[in-house]
């Protein structure tokens, strides 16, 4: 599996064959690309209807728009989306190769566009190249994009001991998600591998050292190796 940071939530994540992109918002210092540089994904994943989460979602109208059933509807009168997949909390759905699954985040999600619409309820996704079963997979590969979130419990009792990311990606600017402190007990909780920051250094109410989330991380004792990559850098999981 192998992920790409854009900057802010923007990932661009490889499952096998499949290409899937979540929350395309490429007007971040983070990053030096035009959604036209992206290769076309298969799906776009959107985790709720802020602006700067949906912004770029109608330059990828050719992929399959995935997201709660209120904001694929937006997309789909908004920018004519004529190919999505509206789904809720708790549910997996198979997108090419991967396995995708949404669970809650705690946050806000109303669209402003002149007038407020509903967006239904923020979410997280863990994507995986195999069904999530009770079953515990070594073999298996997960990456969790926890979304817009403050520190939930359902990251420890839930997301964690059942979904087993490997890698998490977490946003930790503060202000409007949880800060370095509580990103990091997060990373903690869900017991991954990996660690990745996000969601910070955008604009200035979530400027911060990205060095202090490293230094909680390793306050919390976890084991996780964190990871700060810079604007439009890849990882590949299998060779962390």
């Amino acid at each position: 599996m192998e992920l790409t940071w854009h900057g802010h939530s923007t990932w661009y994540v490889t499952v096998g064959d499949t290409d899937l992109l979540i929350d395309p918002f490429f007007d971040n210092p983070h990053t030096s690309l035009d959604p036209s540089d992206v290769d076309a994904p298969d799906y776009v994943l959107l985790t709720h209807g802020h602006a700067d989460h949906i912004a770029h979602a109608g330059e990828f109208t050719d992929a399959t728009i995935v997201g709660t059933p209120e904001l694929t509807g937006f997309i789909e009168d908004e920018h004519g989306a004529d190919d999505t997949i509206g789904m809720n909390l708790g549910g997996t759905i198979e997108c090419g190769d991967a396995y995708v699954t949404m669970h809650q985040a705690q946050h806000t999600n109303g669209i402003n566009t002149g007038y407020e619409h509903d967006a239904g309820v923020p979410a997280g996704y863990v994507i995986s190249d195999t069904k999530p079963t009770q079953v515990s997979d070594e073999d298996s590969t997960a990456f969790y994009h926890a979304g817009d979130t403050s520190l939930m419990t359902e990251m420890r009792d839930v997301i964690g001991p059942y979904l087993e990311p490997d890698a998490v990606a977490v946003p930790c600017g503060d202000h409007f998600t949880m800060g370095p402190m509580q990103a990091a007990i997060a990373v903690d909780w869900v017991d991954a591998d990996h660690a990745f920051p996000m969601h910070y250094d955008t604009f200035p109410p979530i400027e911060i050292d990205v060095q202090d989330f490293v230094n909680e991380v390793a306050g919390t004792g976890s084991d996780a190796d964190v990871h700060v990559l810079d604007g439009d850098e890849s990882v590949d999981l299998g060779e962390l």
